[in-house]
């Protein structure tokens, strides 16, 4: 029995690495440089019916570069305090803060593409450059799981399990997802192809019409003119 349990935690522990593993690409965390007057988008393509949750901030002059995510050692000034919007694939706002130093935006996708936040700080004199940090969580990742394992009273191994049961079903979810994609995209191509083929055809038979009127042109001219 210790072995047997023993062979069952070494094969959860090897399932959570799996799981954390590929939850990198669920949880994207980056820090860039945004210049006064200028505009910079960071988009994402999701499916539909994927929860989504973002949290930002301007990293204020003088904080702890060293410790990421964490809070802002003194107040960000009005220049460098920035104007952020979400949209959805099809333009719709799905979040818009104005003049802020740090928010958040949550929403379940309800369309599938490409998501858009975009962050701008009003054109200043003199110039300047501020620094802001973006969390962006989809999926398994953004939900609160503290909640979730008071709501359902699980803890510990069922709750990691839960979480990897949500992880493969997602990830099934994505697959079928990339397939549908995939076949959409050979339909286009195949449709792009026989418009091509069409075009040709008619380029060619319009082609082959005009130099048809060229040579009847030129006989009629050379038989006017008695050269035949």
């Amino acid at each position: 029995m210790g072995s047997l349990r023993m062979y069952q935690m070494e094969r959860f522990r090897a399932f959570l690495l799996v799981f954390l593993c590929l939850g990198l690409c669920q949880v994207q965390c980056i820090r860039f440089e945004l210049p006064s007057g200028q505009t910079k988008c960071i988009a994402e393509e999701i499916q539909n019916n994927v929860m989504v949750l973002g949290n930002y901030h301007v990293v204020a002059p003088g904080s702890d570069e060293h410790h990421y995510g964490t809070g802002s050692a003194q107040p960000v000034a009005d220049d460098h305090k920035i104007t952020v919007r979400v949209t959805s694939p099809y333009g719709n706002s799905l979040h818009y803060a104005d003049k802020v130093e740090s928010g958040q935006f949550a929403f379940t996708t309800t369309e599938s593409g490409d998501y858009m936040a975009c962050f701008w700080i009003l054109p200043s004199q003199p110039p300047i450059t501020a620094s802001v940090e973006l969390e962006w969580k989809t999926g398994v990742f953004a939900k609160d799981w503290t909640k979730i394992a008071k709501r359902d009273k699980i803890d510990g191994m069922e709750l990691e399990l839960r979480k990897l049961e949500e992880y493969v079903t997602s990830i099934h979810d994505e697959m079928i997802y990339l397939r549908a994609r995939e076949e959409e995209m050979q339909n286009l191509n195949a449709s792009t192809n026989s418009k091509m083929a069409w075009f040709g055809l008619m380029s060619f038979l319009v082609c082959l019409s005009v130099a048809a009127w060229q040579l009847w042109h030129l006989k009629s001219f050379f038989e006017r003119k008695k050269l035949l």
